[in-house]
């Protein structure tokens, strides 16, 4: 089984930024982990901080993995584009987010992802990252 895991802006910044919010674990760390538990599992591990990136590797991957777990960070909140790109792609897509972006600002209630992922998975740490790859797995 393939599975991508693509990260958004300033993702590369965990373990450093906002560390009540988001852990003191930086994703590296994280990732090595997350490989050592699901040792079938081949991962493919993309960050960016530029919108047409992201969107670029969705389309890459999007055709060729078995499944992505996606946090686009800000722009789940701002990119149209992005949210056009998950729905474009055939590869099942699991929408990541470390914080609960519910009981946060009013602006970050609003996904252009959600309604085109296979699912959600919101405010349960990278905890989360590992319950979009037992979904996929099973």
């Amino acid at each position: 089984m393939k599975i991508a895991i693509i990260n958004g802006p300033n993702l590369n910044l965990l373990g450093k930024r906002e560390t009540a919010i988001y852990g003191e674990k930086s994703f590296e760390d994280f990732f090595k982990e997350l490989k050592t538990k699901f040792p079938t599992v081949d991962f493919i591990y993309f960050q960016s901080n530029v919108e047409g990136e992201l969107i670029n590797e969705l389309q890459r991957v999007g055709f060729s993995v078995d499944g992505i777990i996606f946090n686009p960070g800000g722009y789940t909140h701002t990119s149209v584009a992005i949210g056009d790109a998950v729905a474009a792609i055939k590869t099942p897509v699991v929408e990541v987010h470390i914080s609960n972006i519910h009981s946060r600002e009013d602006y970050r209630k609003i996904s252009f992802i959600s309604n085109k992922a296979a699912g959600s998975i919101v405010g349960l740490g990278l905890k989360g990252y590992e319950l979009a790859v037992e979904y996929f797995i099973q």
